[in-house]
């Protein structure tokens, strides 16, 4: 029973549990604090240089076309999101810095890698999947902070322009540069998927130990209860539940074909935790970030398991609803 259980988790989520436990018995304090702090700066600026190094020029082209598609995956990702995330904030059980994480979860753009995984495994369209997920971090990066300044300006302090000088060096500039050199470094990418993965994933866990180990010096285990924690977990499944149920129908309202409205269920309902992380630690308070991530990390795992039941039924042949 028990490893039936584990087997819903990725490897992946168990280390950033593992990361969070770390980080609440063992934070960096006194003078290591600034050098897990600068650690994981430079990881935001690798992880998103090797984004823009992945991102494939060709297959953006190849899938580009299908405008009416991409358009409504942006407008799930950025529009109806965003909604559903103020209305959730405006509950008045939800208060504080868990309201702020369950926001800036909504203001997030969509993954790439599992979007485009659970949409081959479904036989949709694969290009297109990879145009849509593509565009959503592309866009993403000026988006979801310009998106965090107009609705959550006072949980960040403000959006000043030493916060956009931050979001460009350690986000936009990284990426753009590992693009422009993909034609020299492409190759050695792709040769070396495996090595760069666990960069990637390196850099998120450094920034996820660093931001929670700031928080727990700060008292996060004190400010947020069992019954927080269990409230986000309730909310994150209704927002899921939702976002699933939304871009199902509006696949077939809009008239999509079966393999673009696959790729509207998987690209239009799933949250990127690789892009959450490190902008939550460029665009909050290193006290806060802990807590503001509580929601990505718990619907990232949730929108994996949801997915993958989904996936499966659509390669089975099935058209499967979405789960209740």
């Amino acid at each position: 029973m028990i490893r039936r259980f584990l087997s819903l988790f990725e490897p992946f989520v168990l280390m950033l549990l593992g990361t969070v436990v770390l980080a609440s018995v063992l934070p960096a304090r006194g003078r290591w604090a600034p050098i897990a702090s600068d650690a994981a700066d430079v990881g935001i600026v690798l992880l998103f240089f090797l984004h823009g190094a992945k991102l494939s020029r060709e297959a953006i082209l190849a899938g580009a076309r299908n405008w009416r598609l991409h358009v409504t995956v942006l407008t799930a990702t950025f529009v109806a999101f965003p909604l559903l995330g103020l209305g959730l904030t405006a509950l008045p059980v939800l208060t504080g810095p868990v309201a702020s994480g369950m926001l800036f979860l909504t203001l997030l753009p969509s993954t790439v890698q599992s979007s485009i995984a659970f949409t081959a495994i479904a036989r949709g369209n694969v290009a297109a999947a990879v145009c849509s997920a593509s565009f959503s971090n592309l866009l993403g990066i000026l988006v979801t902070p310009a998106l965090v300044a107009l609705l959550m300006g006072g949980s960040t302090g403000g959006f000043s322009f030493a916060s956009v000088e931050t979001v460009v060096a350690q986000l936009l500039l990284p990426f753009v540069v590992g693009h422009l050199l993909r034609p020299w470094i492409g190759g050695f990418v792709a040769r070396r998927k495996g090595t760069l993965s666990l960069v990637d994933r390196g850099s998120i866990l450094l920034v996820v130990y660093t931001a929670f180990g700031a928080a727990v010096v700060e008292g996060l285990w004190h400010r947020v209860s069992l019954a927080d924690l269990a409230l986000v977990l309730l909310l994150c499944l209704v927002l899921l539940a939702a976002v699933l149920m939304a871009t199902w129908s509006a696949g077939r309202a809009l008239g999509f074909t079966r393999e673009d409205q696959i790729v509207l269920l998987f690209c239009g309902s799933k949250k990127s935790l690789a892009s959450g992380v490190p902008m939550a630690g460029v665009l909050f308070p290193a006290a806060q970030v802990g807590v503001v991530l509580l929601p990505v990390m718990l619907f990232h795992q949730i929108q994996l398991i949801a997915c993958a039941i989904i996936a499966r039924r659509y390669a089975q042949g099935a058209a499967p609803l979405p789960p209740d």
